[in-house]
């Protein structure tokens, strides 16, 4: 049986139409962007994008799990505080360059208001803790962390600090700001993981 993304064109006309889905998101806003215009960027019928997502949501809800521009590789790099460096560094760069960081600031306030919305980014950040769990998995068979580890509870302290510092407070962040906050989440804030000598708290 062929996916729905597979009959609509293939890979390739799936990337284009969640490309250009994404991006009439970042520049339009939810409110503004419509299918017309996303299959116009896209190259395509309209119908060819409402045969197989019958509705803007819908859509829409799978470019912001399948597309390409919002995917994040979970590195296995054999230790606990090695895999969360790399993750939170690079979700430091799916923040802060763009497009993706245009994107997911454009959903993020627009999801405010918008049920609809809400409820798909409720997906995208299920999708997304769902191939992070693994990091947690390996970690607990190898020890490092104890059996009944809440892996949302890690992700979400790693990734709100990057949320609050980089989007909200729009500081820079950066890989040392990454190694300081996985040291801080695994070791304890009292651990010498504060402002370095001359360098202010916010």
């Amino acid at each position: 049986m062929t996916t729905a993304g597979t009959t609509a064109g293939g890979p390739r006309r799936k990337r284009q139409i969640f490309d250009a889905t994404l991006h009439a998101l970042a520049r339009d806003g939810y409110d503004a962007m419509t299918i017309e215009g996303i299959a116009d960027d896209a190259g395509v019928n309209k119908t060819t994008i409402y045969r197989w997502w019958p509705s803007k949501p819908a859509l829409l809800r799978a470019a912001l799990i399948d597309a390409p521009l919002l995917d994040l590789p979970v590195p296995d790099t054999g230790t606990l505080r090695g895999d969360l460096e790399a993750l939170t560094a690079t979700l430091i760069g799916f923040l802060t360059a763009e497009p993706a960081g245009a994107v997911v600031r454009a959903a993020l306030g627009a999801a405010v208001g918008d049920a609809c919305l809400a409820a798909q980014f409720r997906d995208f950040f299920a999708d997304r803790l769902a191939r992070e769990r693994p990091v947690v998995e390996r970690a607990i068979a190898r020890g490092e962390l104890p059996p009944g580890t809440d892996p949302m509870l890690l992700m979400d302290l790693l990734s709100g600090a990057i949320w609050v510092r980089g989007v909200f407070r729009g500081l820079p962040v950066d890989g040392e700001f990454a190694r300081r906050t996985v040291a801080a989440v695994l070791d304890g804030i009292g651990s010498g993981n504060g402002p370095k000598k001359g360098e202010k708290s916010s």
